[in-house]
């Protein structure tokens, strides 16, 4: 029979093309592998390209981040001399938005809103207390300033800094200077008065301090009605913060708002005043707390003005108080917020009324070293007024006494910037 010959002549012609395809192609399992060395520089090769890629992606997400507040000479500068042709060719874009922009046509003519400490807690700052009516009249709430945001930003209103629109010259004189945005944009500065988180309102509902976290943010730490602690944005700064985070374009290359600081109460809830807590077993702790805290401010786009020491009428009060409270501002907040330039009347107590400013007080104010002035008019949109050494803003307050007003229908300025009736809470 042949089936014995057959099945040797099967496996010697297996046998044969097994022989010839590793003559002709090679034996994979006979093949040497790469070399320690080649192995390294493919890691080596691979680690290099993924540091790229992230790079550029950082890169594009800061360039745009940047584009979208309106810097477009910062976002430029990052790439255009950049090796990578994707983050070099972003160039010619960058180019095409900003040659889009327009100058701000009235720069004399700026307006500003300015608010107090939010109530967080509705039920308990509004309990009918002798507390209540004041923070009635004085303050928001955060429902009310969540809904102003929005509609801010829905009217294409943009954050700026005073710095923005004035600065002194070569010269030093005070000059206006050109705010570049797109057409429909329009520059709006705001304030928050008083971020000391005063004694009188502990337990008050609203929050209790500002912190700095582990990762360098500044958030608030609030207390519920149940004394629990809780972190996050519970006041104007945070949740403006976390608004810009969210649209960008709402900020004008990075801007944020100005904060009036006093000083008899300590700095961002924390007692720093040496001459009202002699006690205070935690100072130098509170001072280096309050001092870190000023500056991850003023890195995102925040700017301190003096309120004065003590919360004073400048207007009015007598010479003697006047320069005993820029002596105790001096001495107590400016080395922890630094030097300022500006100066936001407590009361709105203005040195002059619309004349241009001169006489002993304001003489006090620029040996001090404050050029930029803000009181208070909330009778229309936007006053300001310049000479070579100064430039002056009124302020516009967001608060319930506008409200009551703005619903009289007596001289309505708000209804610019938002409707009332539609962020008005229901727990007034």
């Amino acid at each position: 029979m042949s089936e014995g010959p057959l099945t040797v002549k099967r496996t010697t012609i297996l046998s044969s093309v097994a022989i010839l395809s590793m003559v002709l192609g090679g034996c994979s399992a006979a093949e040497p592998g790469p070399t320690e060395a080649e192995t390294k520089a493919e890691q080596q090769r691979q680690q290099a390209e993924a540091q790229e890629t992230e790079r550029v992606q950082s890169v594009k997400a800061e360039v745009n981040r940047l584009a979208d507040m309106y810097d477009f000479n910062a976002a430029i500068k990052l790439v255009q001399d950049d090796a990578n042709e994707q983050l070099s060719s972003m160039v010619a874009g960058l180019e095409e938005e900003k040659a889009a922009t327009v100058a701000w046509e009235s720069p004399d003519r700026i307006p500003h809103l300015f608010f107090h400490s939010l109530v967080v807690d509705t039920r308990r700052a509004f309990d009918g207390d002798g507390q209540a009516q004041g923070y009635k009249d004085y303050m928001v709430t955060q429902d009310e300033f969540a809904a102003i945001l929005e509609e801010l930003h829905e009217r294409d209103y943009v954050l700026v800094k005073p710095t923005d629109f004035a600065r002194p010259d070569k010269n030093g004189n005070m000059k206006y200077r050109d705010i570049m945005l797109p057409p429909g944009k329009k520059p709006l500065v705001l304030s928050i008065d008083d971020v000391s988180y005063y004694e009188y309102m502990d337990g008050d509902g609203f929050a209790d301090k500002l912190v700095l976290t582990k990762d360098g943010d500044v958030r608030n730490v609030y207390t519920d009605a149940e004394g629990k602690e809780h972190t996050g944005a519970y006041d104007v700064s945070t949740m403006v913060d976390d608004f810009v985070e969210e649209h960008p374009e709402f900020s004008y290359r990075g801007a944020k708002g100005l904060l009036a600081m006093t000083g008899y109460n300590g700095l961002f809830g924390y007692r720093t005043s040496d001459s009202q807590y002699p006690d205070n077993k935690n100072m130098k702790q509170d001072k280096e707390t309050a001092a870190r805290i000023a500056e991850a401010m003023k890195e995102d786009g925040w700017v301190f003005a003096s309120h004065s020491w003590g919360h004073i009428a400048t207007g009015t009060v007598s010479m003697e108080r006047l320069k005993r409270d820029t002596k105790l501002w001096t001495k107590e907040v400016q080395p922890i917020l630094g030097d300022t330039p500006h100066l936001i009347y407590p009361f709105g107590s203005d040195i002059a009324r619309v004349g241009k400013y001169s006489g002993a007080r304001y003489q006090l104010f620029k040996d001090a070293g404050f050029r930029y002035f803000y009181g208070v008019d909330g009778t229309t949109t936007a006053w300001m007024q310049q000479t070579d050494d100064y430039q002056r803003q009124m302020r516009i307050n967001v608060d319930g006494l506008q409200f009551a007003k703005e619903q009289r229908g007596d001289r309505p300025v708000l209804s610019t910037f938002f409707d009332v009736d539609e962020v008005i809470d229901k727990a007034r």
